[in-house]
């Protein structure tokens, strides 16, 4: 099949699985069978580890999906889909490109999806096809454009269709056949500006000799004041940071017991403060050693700062972790809890990927590819987690566990709020769980969650 046959067919996909459904097991379907679409139309120059990598993560991504369709198993299938694109075509340039390919292709896409002979076979159409094409598809298509039109400014001309009964819906397959195609067309048809070409070499993790900068950064500057700065700068701030982990451990540890509400806002402001500071020390980082200075044999007492700083920053982040963990035992689980762990544990791996660029003499451009990574990572395994069930399983256990909280706006927490009202013999709970689950199961095919179907009430 030609890539146009992959587009056709898609859409088509995307039609059935979608119409009159809501998101649900429908949008793992559409995942795993693009993932095997894409598997078979790749050719095997392009089938690199990563692309591999990229076909399981879908279909895991797209699983996790059909059981729980939430944010973030929505979020792994939506990067599964864009790597395992990217990949199939694109084996070369470095996957921090995907963002802006992707972001340039969909506002680009309108016009090359005008452009028919860019994506459309070039060779004659066997006659058969013609016909079908002449009579029936572009009639039909045209015909449904400015029916829509039409109906939407005449009651008149809506109302001598009034009584014609149809079993389907030609505004939403209309709809959703502009959607799936649009879809489909960016998956398989993507474009690559040429500017993203010529600066993917700028994204390489190693230096060149070309790369490596011989002026000074300022005008003002000569290597050795800029060096000179920088042994200054990190100093100081190596001060600054020791003193403030000592004040901000106080204040952690050791200051009276708040309410749960201020203590809760103080202690999301702080994480906000501390992942802000290690973001900023990052770049200060990156600033000094973006080229010259990674290779200057004088440049010693520069790169012990640094790493100084990475590690007093990484004893920051640990006291932060504890300090979330003293308050999540305190106060119970919550989302916003879980997810300061996933941001620390972000900011650290990012620490440590600066010291290594240090140590390894990388160029920045490591970092970001890198980060791309853990982030990527992180998304998957936050997808396969049923969060609201642990959370749920953890605060049942506390004296002042809040139930109607749980029932109804914490996810994907029924297996355990029966389990408790089973242990507590509590038959109103029970009663509301399980109706909350039969409803689920009452959702049509295409749209249930596998987590209820594998939910049993009794």
């Amino acid at each position: 099949m030609k890539t146009h046959h992959y587009i056709i067919l898609s859409t088509l996909i995307f039609v059935i699985v979608f119409y009159n459904e809501d998101v649900g097991l429908n949008l793992g379907i559409l995942g795993i069978s693009y993932a095997f679409l894409t598997f078979f139309k790749t050719p095997q120059k392009n089938k690199t580890g990563i692309f591999y990598f990229a076909s399981v993560t879908t279909i895991l991504s797209s699983v996790a999906f059909a059981w729980y369709a939430d944010a973030p198993s929505f979020f792994a299938v939506a990067s599964s889909l864009f790597l395992l694109s990217y990949r199939s075509k694109e084996k070369r340039m470095k996957t921090f490109m995907i963002v802006p390919v992707f972001i340039s292709s969909f506002f680009t896409s309108i016009c090359r999806i005008l452009s028919i002979n860019g994506w459309m076979p070039k060779r004659k159409v066997p006659g058969l096809w013609q016909k079908i094409l002449a009579f029936f598809v572009i009639p039909f298509v045209f015909a449904l454009i400015f029916f829509g039109i039409y109906s939407a400014g005449s009651d008149s001309f809506a109302g001598v269709f009034s009584n014609v009964s149809l079993d389907f819906s030609l505004w939403q397959i209309f709809v959703l056949s502009v959607l799936g195609f649009f879809i489909a067309f960016n998956f398989y048809n993507f474009a690559v500006e040429r500017i993203l070409y010529k600066n993917n070499s700028t994204l390489d993790n190693e230096f060149s000799k070309s790369r490596i900068d011989q002026k000074p950064t300022f005008s003002f500057l000569d290597f050795n004041s800029e060096r000179a700065s920088g042994i200054v700068s990190l100093a100081v701030l190596n001060i600054m940071l020791i003193f403030f982990i000592a004040t901000y451990t106080y204040e952690q540890f050791y200051q009276t017991e708040k309410s749960p509400n201020y203590m809760s806002e103080e202690t999301h402001n702080r994480v906000e403060a501390v992942i802000c500071s290690i973001v900023m020390a990052i770049m200060v980082i990156m600033f000094y050693f973006k080229s010259n200075f990674n290779f200057d044999p004088k440049s010693y007492w520069l790169k012990v700062l640094a790493k100084l700083w990475i590690v007093l920053n990484l004893i920051l982040l640990l006291v932060t972790a504890a300090k979330n963990t003293e308050y999540l035992i305190l106060h119970a689980f919550t989302y916003k809890k879980l997810g300061v762990y996933a941001f620390l544990i972000l900011s650290a791996v990012g620490l440590i990927v600066t010291f290594i660029k240090i140590q390894k003499k990388k160029t920045n451009a490591y970092l970001f590819n890198s980060m791309i990574w853990a982030f990527y990572g992180t998304v998957l395994a936050c997808s396969f987690i049923n969060w609201g069930g642990l959370i749920t399983l953890q605060n049942s256990r506390r004296s002042d566990f809040a139930i109607n909280f749980h029932l109804q706006s914490i996810s994907f927490s029924e297996k355990q709020l029966l389990k408790y009202a089973k242990e507590k013999n509590d038959a109103q709970l029970l009663k509301e769980v399980i109706f909350k689950i039969e409803e689920q199961k009452k959702k049509t095919f295409l749209s249930k969650n596998l987590f209820y179907e594998t939910t049993k009430t009794k």
